[in-house]
C-alpha cells in the first residue's frame, strides 16, 4: 500500500465542485493543486459583511484615540491603511500602554478580530489542495453533490513510495534490523523488486502472536494494492537444523536415536515457518527422525533403514514397521 495517503473528509457544508481536475478515481494531481473546492459564495459573503462591521467599528473608535491615545492612534491608523475587505485580518498592532488596551478592549474589538479569524480560517476548509504529487485512489461523491460535514469524499495516495507490512515469527524478529535489504516478488508474473525495512514494531500481535515488519520499496511499476512475496535475509543461525515442524514434542523436544532405542531430546526452536523449523540443540553424530513415527515414545526400538532397501537412509521407523514391511 502507498506509503502517504490520507482520507478526505468535509468539514464543511456545500455543492462540491471541480478543483484543478475532474474529481474522479485515477485522476493525478500534482502538489498543490486543488482536490476539493466546496462552494463557498454564501460563507465568504458572511466573512466579507463581518470585517465591514468591524472596520466600522475600528474607525468609530479613532476620534477618541487621536484625544486620549495618541500613540495607539498612530498605529491603529495603520491598521486600518493596510485594511482590505477581501483579505485576511492582519495582525493586531502592539500596544504598549495598558490603558489603551483596555479602552480598545472595552469597544469589542479585540473580541470581535478573533471571531473573524475564526471564520478565516473555516473558510479554509471549503477547499483541499494536493499535499503531495500522487492520484485519487477513490471518489465517492461527484461535482454537484451537497456534502456534509463529516462526510467521507474520497482518498488520495501518493504513488512514488510503497509499503508493505509482513507479520514475522517474533524470535525471528530479534535477527532483523532497520535498513536491512528485502526482496520483493509479484505474485503474478517474474516482477521483483527491492525494499527496505524501515520498522519493527516491538508489540506481538494477540491473535496472531507475530510481529509486524514493515518494508519500503520504489519501482513506478508498483500498484497499489498488489500482492508481494518477500524474502528476508535474517543473518545465520550457527549449530542449528532445518526439520519438519510435526517432529517437535511439547514445544521443546524431539526423538533421537540412542542404542536402537527412542529417547526425547531437549531443543530449542529458534524459527518457525508454516511446515519447517530451525532448532538448536542437537549434538554433532547426533540421529533424530526425519519423520513422525506413530505410537513413537521413549525406550521404542528402532532400526534405520538402508537406502539400497528402498528407504532414505537417513529415515528412521520404528522396528515394528519394518517388520511389517518385510511381510
Amino acid at each position: 500500500m502507498a506509503k502517504n495517503r490520507f482520507e478526505l473528509f468535509a468539514e464543511v457544508q456545500g455543492i462540491l465542485k471541480n478543483g484543478t481536475r475532474e474529481f474522479k478515481p485515477g485522476q493525478i494531481f500534482k502538489k498543490g493543486d486543488l482536490l476539493i473546492n466546496i462552494d463557498a459564495q454564501e460563507f465568504r459573503a458572511s466573512l466579507v459583511s463581518a470585517r465591514s462591521n468591524f472596520q466600522n467599528t475600528i474607525a468609530g473608535m479613532m476620534a477618541d484615540l487621536k484625544l486620549d491615545y495618541p500613540r495607539a492612534y498612530d498605529q491603529w491608523n495603520g491598521f486600518l491603511a493596510d485594511f482590505d475587505l477581501e483579505k485576511p485580518l492582519p495582525a493586531l498592532p502592539e500596544i504598549m500602554d495598558k490603558k489603551a488596551e483596555f479602552f480598545i478592549a472595552g469597544r469589542g474589538v479585540t473580541s470581535a478580530y478573533y471571531a473573524i479569524k475564526n471564520l478565516e480560517e473555516r473558510l479554509v476548509k471549503y477547499s483541499i489542495r494536493a499535499p503531495y504529487d500522487g492520484v485519487l485512489a477513490s471518489a465517492s461523491v461527484t461535482e454537484g453533490t451537497l456534502v456534509r460535514p463529516g462526510q467521507n469524499l474520497g482518498e488520495f495516495i501518493a504513488t512514488d513510495v510503497y509499503e508493505l507490512m509482513l507479520s514475522i515469527a517474533p524470535d525471528a524478529s530479534d535477527y532483523l534490523n532497520i535498513g536491512d535489504a528485502v526482496s520483493l516478488r509479484a505474485r503474478s508474473g517474474d516482477r521483483t523488486f527491492s525494499g527496505t525495512v524501515t520498522r519493527i514494531n516491538k508489540r506481538v500481535d494477540p491473535t496472531t502472536q507475530m510481529v509486524q515488519v514493515f518494508v519500503e520499496t520504489r519501482d513506478p511499476s508498483l500498484k497499489e494494492g498488489m500482492y508481494l512475496e518477500a524474502e528476508i535475509n535474517a543473518g545465520s543461525v550457527e549449530d542449528a537444523i532445518l526439520m519438519s515442524r510435526k517432529l517437535l514434542i511439547d514445544e521443546s523436544s524431539i526423538y533421537a536415536v540412542k542404542d536402537g532405542l527412542l529417547v526425547l531430546l531437549d531443543v530449542r526452536p529458534v524459527y518457525f515457518m508454516p511446515n519447517k523449523m530451525v532448532v538448536r540443540g542437537i549434538a554433532d553424530g547426533s540421529m533424530v527422525l526425519t519423520q513422525p513415527v506413530a505410537g513413537a515414545h521413549s525406550g521404542m526400538m528402532v532400526q534405520v533403514f538402508d537406502a539400497q532397501k528402498g528407504v532414505n537412509n537417513d529415515e528412521i521407523i520404528s522396528q515394528q514397521q519394518k517388520t511389517s514391511t518385510e511381510n
